[in-house]
């Protein structure tokens, strides 16, 4: 990983708890010789020092250690601010469950200098199905308030790409500019997790950027690696429903939204009926307090604007 004057892209990889994911993506990221950048690794409260482990393997990196799990919209934007500060004029979110291939940075790139660019995205296939694709991009239905994501499960041989202008780009791995993050702020630490990627995207599209996505740009997600661990209710933790839902509801209450409560509410309801008859009762309870949250609680962050 190069350190130099000339370096233009910090990359923020977020670690909690995920020791041996972000080891691999850094070795990945050892192979990627151009454009010169520079990691920043923000560890998120992690336990057995993670991040001085991974610091003493990688000591080109740049360690930023918070004492607590501030999420994915805090820790990453722990991240941004020390990127901003420090003049960078690119910001790669990236997955510390994924890896990469040699030249995913300069497409990226590539794609993010067309005129009006805020945001980069590549083609993300399943590390575990490597011929198939986990990610293309996103697509907003504004009536019903979804997010879609283009390419869901498609063989990556028969995908064909429509559209290089995407409605969002998942946070899994997106290349910012910097005025776009000067203008349209940064992530929403209301959301904590999921669907904040969403609410970011549509606000810089607002502020007046174009998202892009670099379908020769391509990488590598074990999907799901921080939330899915075996637990007494399956393998995904009853906090991942509880957000998926309330910031559904974040998002349309932030959209005035109005025909996607009964569509979002229904589809919640069903979820319920479902972990009530396989009486997976800390699911159930999780998806109530993500409704009851989702309507009432404040949705934006007093964090997400920049100083």
């Amino acid at each position: 990983m190069a350190s130099t004057p000339e370096i233009s892209v910090a990359i923020i990889l977020v670690n909690w708890n995920g020791y041996a994911y972000t080891k691999a993506c850094l070795d990945s990221l050892e192979k990627v010789t151009e454009p010169a950048f520079q990691v920043i690794l923000v560890d998120n409260g992690s336990q057995n020092s993670e991040g001085e482990q991974l610091k003493a393997l990688f000591p080109q990196v740049h360690l930023i250690a918070n004492q607590d799990n501030l999420g994915f919209t805090g820790g990453n934007n722990v991240g941004i601010r020390y990127a901003l500060e420090q003049g960078f004029e690119q910001v790669l979110l990236l997955n510390n469950d994924t890896t990469v291939t040699p030249s995913f940075l300069k497409e990226l790139q590539i794609c993010l200098h067309q005129a009006e660019r805020g945001v980069a995205q590549p083609l993300i296939l399943f590390a575990q199905d490597p011929q198939t694709l986990w990610s293309a991009g996103g697509k907003w239905n504004s009536l019903f308030g979804r997010a879609i994501t283009l390419g869901d499960r498609v063989p990556f041989e028969k995908y064909q790409v429509r559209t290089k202008t995407l409605d969002w780009a998942t946070g899994c791995c997106m290349l910012l500019s910097r005025v776009a993050l000067q203008k349209a702020g940064l992530l929403n630490e209301a959301y904590f997790a999921y669907f904040e990627d969403v609410e970011w995207s549509l606000r810089i599209r607002k502020a007046g950027f174009t998202i892009g996505l670099a379908e020769n740009s391509i990488i590598y997600h074990e999907a799901g690696a921080a939330s899915k661990k075996q637990h007494a209710e399956g393998t995904l933790s009853p906090r991942v429903f509880y957000f998926n839902v309330r910031n559904q509801l974040f998002l349309l209450r932030q959209h005035s939204i109005l025909l996607g409560y009964p569509y979002h509410l229904l589809r919640f309801s069903s979820w319920a009926v479902y972990f009530l008859i396989r009486g997976r009762f800390q699911k159930l309870s999780a998806v109530f307090q993500g409704i009851r949250e989702g309507l009432f609680t404040p949705h934006n962050s007093e964090n997400k604007w920049l100083q």
